[in-house]
């Protein structure tokens, strides 16, 4: 199960670009491996998609967007006004192949494979976050183990859904709990009485992203891993087939090995890497404020309207959508509406005051709904960890330890070969 690659040196230095989720979980499993580590990136660190999600840390999380069905749900919905899928309709070359691609792979077949494949790191790091958190290595992230609960509103979608549990079940032995009318009232009271049910995903648990963020950042400089901030990739400087150093807003940096954690930026870099990297951003947003005075006990995900909802012990999180519209840093009042007219229909109390903040980040989404975790096919030092989804914060642990155990040669503890860069 490894990944071939050229001999390390003693104490290689390793450029992560990237100071996300996974550039955090990347330089931490590498500084662990011995080597020396630097981390840059263009803004603050923690500061884009990882700052401010849901917090969801999710094995239930298993299938992906790309399902039979998919592109025929999707067209219905797209051009309503309060659907939470929405695309800005302009000329996007990338964003057409990006969706040619996806449609190939909305089959039963690709579904299931690549099921098995973002099991096995949603498994890997729901571990990974449990001993990082019990040992404090990380701490004070708000870390909880309640479990998910994906809520129904209709009967019909209550009902729809135990089939998607059926297939849960089957091929990837998960199950939830169902709770219907009043019984689902009985575990999560904070609901109205008027929903039709709920699964219980007990396995997920979730914190608080931002908090995740901090924590990584005061363990790495504990381990003397170098953080760059405002620090803007540029270029390579390469020879052959070996990158020599990474030129910066800042200057360059010299590096035996080079990770690219760019999350939705990395399909930027697809020509001067010279590798196909079918990611395109998926913004998502978020509100965050007080916990209401009836704050649910679960997080929950309500399918109907596409909405999430995190209780933190500091907090309260209302969010969700998805919107393809290229780097637009705008944020939508009419987006975050959405969020709340979403979140009325379930809720007893869907909101508190003052909400403290509004945020949309860009979720890199792969065209198949599996990330892009190893080596860039046209260099023997370049690495990528990108294109997790919604599933970054769910999935960073996991991969942070494989993208390691590959650049130094050692046995991995999952497959590498589903999330190849060169499978494109």
């Amino acid at each position: 199960m490894n990944e071939q690659t050229q001999q390390l040196p003693q104490q290689p230095n390793i450029v992560v670009i990237g100071g996300g989720v996974v550039g955090a979980a990347c330089a931490y499993y590498l500084n662990k491996s011995g080597a020396a580590v630097t981390v840059i990136d263009r803004a603050m660190f923690g500061s884009a998609c990882s700052h401010a999600n849901c917090g969801f840390i999710s094995p239930s999380h298993i299938l992906p967007l790309c399902q039979p069905g998919a592109i025929s749900s999707t067209l219905r919905t797209m051009f309503k006004k309060d659907s939470a899928f929405s695309v800005k309709m302009r000329f996007d070359l990338e964003l057409f192949k990006w969706m040619l691609h996806f449609a190939r792979k909305c089959n039963h077949q690709d579904m299931l494979a690549a099921g098995y494949a973002r099991q096995a790191l949603l498994n890997s790091s729901r571990e990974l976050y449990q001993s990082l958190f019990e040992s404090g290595e990380l701490q004070n992230c708000e870390w909880e183990t309640q479990g998910l609960l994906f809520v129904h509103n209709s009967e019909h979608h209550f009902h729809e859904y135990a089939e998607t549990d059926k297939l849960l079940h089957k091929e990837y032995g998960l199950a939830g709990k169902a709770f219907a009318g009043e019984a689902l009232n009985e575990l999560e009271p904070a609901l109205k009485p008027c929903i039709a049910g709920g699964w219980l995903y007990e396995g997920d648990a979730h914190v608080r992203p931002d908090k995740v963020m901090s924590a990584w950042k005061s363990r790495l400089l504990a381990n003397e891993v170098q953080i760059i901030e405002n620090c803007e990739f540029r270029s390579i400087v390469s020879k052959h087939d070996a990158i020599s150093a990474v030129e910066t807003s800042t200057g360059t940096i010299k590096a035996d090995q080079v990770v690219f954690a760019t999350g939705a930026w990395s399909s930027l870099l697809a020509k001067q890497l010279q590798a196909k990297i079918p990611i395109q951003p998926g913004k998502g947003y978020s509100l965050t404020m007080p916990r209401p005075t009836s704050c649910p006990k679960y997080p929950m995900i309500f399918e109907e309207h596409r909405v999430a909802i995190t209780p933190m012990q500091t907090g309260y999180r209302i969010g969700s959508t998805m919107e393809f519209a290229g780097f637009d840093t705008s944020i939508r009042e009419r987006r975050l509406n959405l969020l709340l007219n979403g979140a009325k229909h379930y809720l007893k109390e869907p909101t508190a005051e003052p909400i403290q903040e509004k945020w949309s980040g860009w979720r890199p989404m792969s065209a198949d709904g599996v990330p892009l975790i190893g080596r860039l096919p046209r260099f023997q030092n370049a690495w990528m960890a990108a294109g997790h989804s919604m599933l970054g914060l769910s999935m960073g642990t996991g991969t942070g330890k494989l993208l390691a155990e590959m650049i130094t040669s050692a046995d991995t503890h999952i497959d590498p070969k589903p999330y190849r860069v060169d499978r494109f």
